[in-house]
């Protein structure tokens, strides 16, 4: 069994990611990390996240030089759930001494340096592994995933929106002129656990943010190959992404150009559901998969893709390429 490490495990995705390996039938938790200064270093995880109780009772163990020590001697794949800056500084480490990451971050999803300046404000150090990291969007990018070192999985409404977008861009449906508007909605997990305001109790509510300059906007743009335009909103919720994407179709593209590009993209690809009704919150949320339906009138197409943002926008696409890594069946551990 592979001895898994994860840094960043007191975090929502964190904590999923410790499920999904304590699960796993081929990799063995070998240790729950947090930065060294914070204060959940000894603490239980379950006590942190008492659904596992019982079950997930190891403690969090601070990240200092005896925990790096350990890693870099012992370990065999590195999962990093830990802030963007944080990742661009540690993944290295780990990479130099020839440790796979997987690194749940934006820390290396888009290779421009300059894009961490303007949308993640900080500067990025390590252009060697920013060139060589390769995004993690499992069902498209499988065969660069078991040739890479560092894999970048990717945010939770890219994974939404590309999955939604990409069947469309890559049989050339999409007209030219036309930027996909990507209408998404997302639970309050989304936000992480740290306190704020307007993702309290009694403040949260149904709101757009981050117009014109939500940093995974770019990350959309990059990895279709075409513009968007993206507007995020905080639902009233835990958890889950709910996307609904309008396209207009290229001069003459008929239903069945558009039910055989998704057909093709994702035939046996069990963790894509092509579900034939509009999907829904309910029907992704706690589980790995992407749901897609669509509906088309004359030249416009509405697509709407659900996720998990906790799991198939983060850690369960993680394992999806950890498997794919290391030869086991995508799936493995998720269902």
């Amino acid at each position: 069994m592979l001895n898994t490490v994860i840094v960043g495990a007191s975090g929502y995705a964190g904590a999923e990611l410790a499920a999904l390996v304590q699960n796993h039938p081929e990799l063995k938790l070998f240790g729950l990390y947090v930065s060294a200064g914070s204060q959940d270093a000894h603490k239980r995880f379950s006590s942190l996240h008492p659904q596992w109780v019982g079950e997930l009772d190891q403690p969090l163990l601070p990240l200092d030089e005896d925990g790096m020590t350990r890693i870099l001697t012992q370990a065999d794949l590195v999962l990093l759930a830990t802030a963007h800056e944080v990742s661009a500084e540690l993944a290295p480490k780990f990479l130099a001494k020839g440790l796979p990451v997987f690194d749940l971050s934006g820390a290396f999803r888009v290779k421009d340096q300059g894009f961490y300046a303007s949308f993640y404000g900080f500067t990025h150090d390590s252009e060697q592994w920013l060139e060589q990291a390769v995004y993690g969007l499992a069902e498209w990018n499988a065969d660069a995933i078991a040739a890479a070192q560092l894999i970048a999985v990717p945010g939770c409404y890219p994974t939404a929106s590309l999955c939604a977008l990409k069947p469309l861009q890559q049989a050339g449906l999409i007209a030219e002129e036309w930027q996909p508007i990507i209408n998404a909605v997302s639970g309050v997990s989304g936000a992480g656990r740290k306190a704020a305001i307007n993702t309290s109790f009694c403040e949260v509510s149904l709101s757009p943010y981050g117009t014109f300059n939500h940093r995974h906007q770019p990350e959309i743009s990059h990895h279709l190959g075409k513009g968007v335009l993206f507007q995020p909103h905080l639902g009233n919720y835990v958890r889950g992404i709910l996307a609904t994407i309008y396209v207009q179709l290229a001069d003459g593209v008929t239903q069945t150009q558009v039910d055989q590009a998704y057909l093709k993209a994702y035939e046996g690809k069990p963790l894509v559901r092509l579900t034939g009704q509009m999907p829904s919150i309910r029907g992704v949320a706690n589980t790995p998969y992407c749901d897609l339906a669509w509906q088309q009138q004359g030249n416009m197409l509405v697509v709407v893709s659900a996720i998990d943002n906790l799991l198939k926008g983060a850690a369960s696409q993680a394992m999806q390429c950890i498997n794919i890594k290391f030869g086991f069946e995508p799936a493995t551990g998720l269902i």
